[in-house]
């Protein structure tokens, strides 16, 4: 029997005892889990084993097992073996958020996790875990502005408004601006702020990491009660907003079967061609973000429309040419 199976089993063994206020008789945790009741004696001696507070006694004319009294408070009663298993591999995947408030209350929920385990379960979810690897992606180091996370969120849930310092990436210059925060968003191993700018009159999103100061005020601020902050972002390729467009892209037939593997877009239409090749189209708002993903494949990637994105294309290209000439 595989040990996947057995541990799966014996988990749901501890899940009956400690939702049993009276114990089970091992007749009914055969019945429970589908097994022989051999097993389930085997099962209840390798607990024991593990560390588990698992005891008999008689009930009547039968023998019932339960855990001591107290244990039901202790261990993780909601926690199935999947579940334990994807908060370990989520483990890994929560490394991107490195340096922040939510890293550190992660790690503090494993920690308990694996206190509240026998040594022999804690091994077992490690060998698991193992056989499971999670590919490094580029990261901005967050640490540097954790106290701005925690400012931004302190602002969203109580609805007051930041008085900041931006900067613009573009050309670096420095704005102050007052600010309505309505969501701290992570996007492509970032955080952004979005909020209703006082200065430009409109919803934008915010960079943390180009924000030169924030200030909490004590001024509030409502939310628009129709405002659905999914809706608003969805047009965009990623997390900036722009004049809405119509966008038609060539795939080649070489990375055609990889492009129709995902889902890049909401709106996305994929067309096969006689060739093999594929037309992409989206409705977006903005092309700057889409601009830089069509650059990613390379000359396998022709825009046929807009004639502005195609041209954009055509300036790349030709500064890329200017680059490798010599």
């Amino acid at each position: 029997m595989a040990r996947g199976d057995q541990l799966g089993r014996q988990w749901k063994i501890i899940q009956a005892l400690i939702a049993s206020r009276r114990g089970k008789s091992v007749p009914e945790l055969a019945e429970m889990v589908e097994c022989h009741t051999r097993t389930v004696y085997r099962d209840l001696e390798a607990l024991q084993v593990a560390g588990f507070p698992v005891t008999t006694e008689r009930d009547g004319h039968r023998m019932v097992w339960s855990l001591l009294s107290g244990t039901q408070q202790t261990l993780p009663i909601p926690l199935s073996l999947p579940e334990l298993l994807a908060l370990y591999f989520g483990r890994r995947l929560a490394g991107v958020l490195r340096g922040t408030v939510f890293h550190d209350a992660l790690e503090s929920l494993f920690e308990k996790i694996k206190a509240l385990l026998p040594g022999e379960m804690v091994q077992e979810l490690e060998r698991a875990q193992a056989g499971l690897s999670v590919g490094a992606t580029p990261v901005k180091p967050h640490a540097a502005y954790r106290g701005m996370i925690d400012t931004v969120n302190q602002a969203v849930s109580q609805r007051r408004r930041l008085d900041m310092i931006y900067r613009s990436m573009r050309d670096r210059t420095e704005t102050r601006r007052r600010v309505a925060p309505y969501r701290l968003l992570f996007f492509d191993g970032a955080f952004y702020m979005i909020g209703y700018c006082g200065l430009r009159r409109d919803i934008r999103v915010f960079a943390l990491d180009r924000i030169q100061r924030l200030d909490l005020t004590d001024e509030p601020f409502d939310r628009p009660a129709d405002m659905i902050l999914d809706d608003f972002l969805k047009p965009s390729f990623g997390v900036f907003l722009g004049p809405p467009t119509t966008v038609r892209v060539r795939f080649a037939s070489t990375v055609a079967g990889y492009l129709s593997e995902k889902t890049w877009h909401a709106s996305q239409k994929l067309t096969p061609q006689k060739d093999g090749s594929v037309i992409f189209e989206a409705e977006v708002a903005g092309t700057e973000e889409i601009k830089r993903w069509i650059l990613t494949w390379g000359a396998h990637a022709v825009v046929l429309t807009p004639e502005s994105l195609r041209e954009d294309l055509r300036r790349e290209a030709e500064a890329l040419k200017r680059n490798y000439r010599s």
